[in-house]
């Protein structure tokens, strides 16, 4: 085994959590004093209206955007303020809301391309461990990455994320812009697929009714601040989430069990 790989193997295990943190861009902080935790192969999700933080909270915990007081832990390690690159080294994989793929590759070098820190040897294997969890990639290889449809891309995207074996899988909105049934077939099977991997993954997601049926616990943001959390049913037992979140009543509103139906 490489060092890189020996590397990896240490950080296999993490979880995340961020400290009090305090995030935004140049013009000030959008979040504060958000506190999140995420155990080892746990699927985390975090809703709330639109200009809550969410995707700022995750562009922090990544190191897009600039936080300004506070920590993000990934296992043991204070990647607090670290450069992308250095945050992908410790175990964490970013699928962004756009720009997600690289639309003039096939999809055989996008895998590649999500390779890049690999020492050239190991690439191939890890493109056929990636065509093992998602074995529809594998027929449309030599295909433009550009010509695929919007839940083939999602597919791919994650796929280039699992090239560097991640063991914190961080995605933002992976179903925006895609059609509903598109959308449940991205959540339902593809994230379920990296949760399979015994990645843990932290999803932002506006469906909360879908994201929830696949979440062991769920974060709500409200004006750049942590409002609730809880497990699913704890959330649907809430009249003001689900009067808030999932357009209705109580009654009948609950979502799907999920703790023991993504495994």
């Amino acid at each position: 085994m490489s060092a890189d790989s020996s590397e990896r193997a240490t950080v296999r295990g993490i979880a995340l959590h961020t400290v009090d943190l305090v995030a935004g861009y140049g013009s000030g902080p959008v979040i504060h004093s958000v506190s999140v935790e995420v155990a080892p192969a746990e699927v985390v999700s975090i809703v709330g209206p639109n200009g809550s933080g969410k995707s700022t909270l995750l562009k922090a915990i990544v190191g897009v955007a600039k936080i300004f007081s506070g920590e993000v832990h990934v296992g043991e390690r204070n990647v607090t303020g670290a450069l992308p690159e250095d945050i992908a080294r410790a175990g964490v994989g970013y699928v962004p809301q756009v720009d997600d793929i690289f639309a003039p590759l096939t999809v055989r070098e996008n895998l590649e391309m999500g390779g890049y820190l690999l020492p050239r040897r190991e690439v191939g294997d890890r493109v056929d461990h990636v065509l093992g969890v998602f074995p529809q990639l594998g027929r449309m290889l030599g295909r433009r990455a550009g010509k695929l449809s919007g839940g083939e891309r999602k597919m791919l995207a994650m796929g280039r994320i699992l090239m560097l074996e991640p063991a914190l899988v961080v995605l933002d909105e992976p179903t925006a812009n895609l059609a509903p049934a598109v959308a449940q077939t991205v959540l339902n099977e593809h994230v379920r697929q990296l949760a399979r991997t015994g990645a843990s993954v932290l999803i932002v997601e506006q469906r909360a009714r879908a994201v929830l049926a696949i979440s062991d616990r769920t974060y709500v943001l409200g004006g750049g601040q942590l409002r609730m959390q809880g497990t699913p049913d704890e959330l649907a037992a809430s009249s003001e989430f689900v009067e808030s979140f999932l357009g209705g009543n109580a009654v009948g509103a609950k979502p799907p069990a999920a703790n023991g139906s993504r495994h």
